[in-house]
């Protein structure tokens, strides 16, 4: 049982620590949003909702200044005040703005928004544990080695969430008339927006996979579908 003891604890830490996130991040959503309100944006959105046979689908705008667009943990749908702002200047345009919340869709629809959550607890649960038994064997090295590991699995997880929740948006834009133009095009202006150009971590130690990798994606699954369509 005093075996055991280390493991459990750092589950319940796991535990609580989701719990805790998931309440902090709701209630800083809610201080901070307000409903999108875009005539533009709501006909595309009311496109989305009757697709996906739902009363409506609810956007809000997150008071923030950095340009993202995510998803609470309860299925809601956020778009940054910076993000948004760079749609009122122009820089970005409404399909291509859709295009995000389609991506945003597709995770609530595929339950990564909840899964994330998880994986942040069992995060740092692998954590402790990694970091208590290579500390016995490795002094000093293996906390930084056991922190290295889980990194290095949560960031593959959350790069196939974004291929999945990708070929979502393409889907969805697909079928509402859009095109994946946008998107792709949003994908390229996110760079420069977000401030991502050059340098920085290599695709494999990225939580979001490279641009051009992304873009590839969706082409590749442009190139199947136009190979299904049945020939004249």
């Amino acid at each position: 049982m005093l075996k055991l003891t280390p493991i459990l604890l750092a589950i319940g830490y796991g535990l609580v620590t989701y719990l805790f996130s998931a309440w902090r991040t709701n209630r800083d959503l809610d201080a901070r949003s307000t409903e999108l309100a875009d005539a533009r944006l709501r006909e595309i959105t009311e496109k989305f909702a009757k697709i996906l046979d739902v009363e409506k689908i609810r956007v809000n705008v997150y008071e923030i200044d950095a340009v993202n667009g995510l998803a609470s943990p309860d299925g809601r749908i956020f778009l940054t005040r910076g993000f948004y702002n760079r749609y009122l200047a122009g820089e970005v345009t409404a399909e291509e703005l859709a295009s995000v919340i389609a991506h945003e869709l597709g995770h609530v629809a595929l339950g990564h928004t909840r899964r994330r959550m998880v994986d942040f607890s069992g995060q740092n649960a692998v954590r402790a544990v990694l970091a208590g038994v290579l500390g016995r064997f490795i002094p000093g090295i293996g906390p930084m080695i056991g922190n290295a590991v889980a990194s290095l699995l949560a960031a593959r997880l959350s790069r196939q969430d974004e291929y999945e929740a990708d070929a979502y948006a393409t889907s969805l834009m697909v079928s509402a008339g859009l095109g994946a133009g946008p998107q792709k095009s949003m994908f390229t202006k996110l760079e420069h927006l977000a401030g991502l150009k050059g340098g920085g971590a290599p695709a494999w130690l990225m939580s979001h996979p490279k641009t051009a990798d992304r873009i590839a994606a969706i082409e590749a699954m442009e190139a199947r579908w136009r190979a299904e369509l049945p020939s004249e």
